[in-house]
């Protein structure tokens, strides 16, 4: 039966209408998963998150068999990463001055035709590593087009459910991506699976272009538009010239730390006496563990409660990480990255609050830059771990990764704690004009 509180007409889609009654925050996963448009970008999402992983996994086995280095294979995965260093900046304006549907299924194709490039056989390293940075380079503008474009098809406490939705399909996604990668790579040629990802993307845009409907540019035609490092400047400003929006943002960037062990994931295979498909184990163990704790985070604990959780959940992510020092056994080292992946789905509500605290207008320039940033630090997180993994094992800079993860986060939460009211109140005065 319809849900009469939501309009589904093209024009506005997901929108209350005037005498809808408020949304109880434990059935708004039921009533945004009824959203025609939500559903759609949300399979469009995990496609790309399938793809995205299964190129992960399948292109550093790749390198790593074709090198033996763990610093080679560490800056494949830190390719991925750093990339965003470039679109971050430059690209990520695009959600906020194009159609922001053809600003996704643009970045969909661009990645499917790389991708093709990558799976020819004699591609040599370095250009295996090149066109992985340019594969990567549309997954920032499709980001900062899929966060801002969600704003418009659902609002309040729905929005908060439709992210939560989203992070947990992004952890579904990268588990078989990873280990459908892992197990692939153990039976074919990972060319062949890396092949297979193109049209993963491809399919993907065509799901965009068929289900969302189109809108118009957030910003009109005939506005000027700035060039992009005024885009840049302004949303640099925005995000750091907030005390609330630049805490969230480090709290996100955090990963950068406790992610080394993706990155390092064939070489701690290697250690261990094990195969790709264990790196595809050790790439997925934060996943589950994130799959897991979005959930009863998002389902279980009411709005304010999450919000004040965000500085202490930051700070137990990266504890598990200082079990490397007793040597671990591979199960014990996927077990602890489960954990790490529990407490990091702090994540899961730092993005819907960052989102819903930034004003609309400059929204997918801000989701973009702070998007971007996340994945430089991943990646220089881990060209830096492999780099010294090479000299010291992946052991010492695995627990080193989690002291100083420890250490960074504390330093983040006391800031937080004063700011966890503001917030609060913000998104409920949101939940009330939505």
């Amino acid at each position: 039966m319809p849900n009469p509180s939501l309009d589904r007409t093209p024009e506005g889609r997901g929108h209350k209408r005037p005498n809808a009654p408020k949304p109880s925050w434990r059935s708004s996963y039921r009533e945004v998963m009824g959203i025609g448009e939500f559903r759609t970008v949300w399979l469009a999402h995990a496609l790309s998150m399938i793809g995205s992983n299964l190129l992960n996994i399948t292109t550093s086995v790749l390198v790593y068999q074709a090198t033996d280095s763990a610093f080679a294979a560490g800056a494949t995965l830190a390719v991925t990463f750093l990339a965003p260093f470039v679109a971050g900046p430059l690209l990520s304006g695009l959600a906020d001055v194009l159609p922001r549907r053809r600003v996704m299924v643009a970045c969909d194709l661009a990645r499917a035709l790389v991708v093709v490039l990558i799976a020819v056989p004699g591609v040599p390293v370095w250009a295996v590593w090149a066109l992985l940075f340019c594969s990567v380079l549309p997954s920032i503008p499709f980001a900062a087009a899929r966060a801002a474009l969600l704003t418009e098809i659902v609002q309040g406490e729905r929005y908060v459910a439709g992210t939560a939705i989203t992070q947990l399909t992004s952890q579904v996604g990268m588990l078989f991506g990873l280990v459908a990668g892992g197990l692939a790579v153990e039976h074919v040629d990972p060319r062949l699976a890396v092949a297979a990802t193109s049209a993963v993307f491809a399919l993907s845009a065509v799901i965009l272009l068929l289900g969302v409907a189109q809108r118009p540019a957030p910003r009109a035609a005939e506005e000027s538009r700035p060039g992009f490092l005024a885009m840049t400047r302004d949303g640099a400003a925005l995000v750091f010239g907030d005390a609330r929006l630049r805490t969230l943002a480090l709290l996100a960037w955090l990963a950068g730390l406790y992610s080394i062990p993706y990155g390092l994931a064939n070489p701690i295979a290697d250690e261990a006496g094990a195969g790709p498909a264990a790196a595809g184990l050790i790439m997925a163990g934060s996943p589950v563990g994130a799959l897991i704790g979005g959930f009863v985070l998002t389902r279980l604990v009411p709005p304010p409660t999450r919000i004040r959780l965000l500085g202490p959940l930051a700070v137990l992510t990266s504890v598990p990480l200082l079990l490397w020092l007793a040597d671990p056994s591979l199960w014990l080292m996927v077990t602890a990255l489960a954990l790490v992946g529990m407490a990091g789905s702090y994540q899961f509500v730092a993005n819907a609050a960052f989102v819903l605290c930034v004003p609309e207008k400059g929204r997918g320039l801000a989701f973009g830059l702070v998007a971007a940033g996340l994945q430089v630090v991943q990646g220089l997180g881990i060209l830096v771990a492999g780099f010294c993994a090479e000299f010291t094992g992946t052991g010492t800079v695995v627990a080193a990764a989690g002291a100083l993860g420890v250490c960074s986060a504390l330093f983040l939460a006391v800031p937080w704690s004063r700011e966890a009211g503001p917030t609060i109140e913000r998104m409920d005065r949101t939940e009330q004009n939505a």
